[in-house]
């Protein structure tokens, strides 16, 4: 799933780097992104449908669709588009295999 980021930074690129990690590969956000900005900038989807094989990049862009879920390699799933990203974040796309 990672490739080329979806979203281009153009600007802010002098704020402290922050290194996470998404379906196993190391990536790099700049402090203060969310989880959403951090994981379209490595990637071009934030994960794919539970309804069908659609990727799906966020929506409401504000907590209420639920359209940006990702997991943590813990297991807990968070709202990508207002969590902010974390140093040594392990993020999944796609759900752990015991989730309900």
């Amino acid at each position: 799933m990672i490739s080329d980021g979806r979203i281009v930074r153009l600007a802010e690129r002098d704020r402290p780097p922050v290194r996470f990690s998404l379906d196993g590969v190391p990536c790099h956000a700049l402090e203060g992104d969310t989880v959403l900005t951090a994981v379209l900038a490595s990637a071009r989807a934030v994960r794919v449908s539970e309804f069908g094989p659609e990727p799906r990049a966020g929506f409401c862009l504000m907590g209420a669709c639920q359209d940006c879920w990702v997991w943590q390699e813990e297991g807990p799933r968070l709202r990508a588009c207002s969590m902010p990203i974390a140093e040594g974040m392990r993020l999944r796309t796609l759900p752990p295999e015991d989730w309900p």
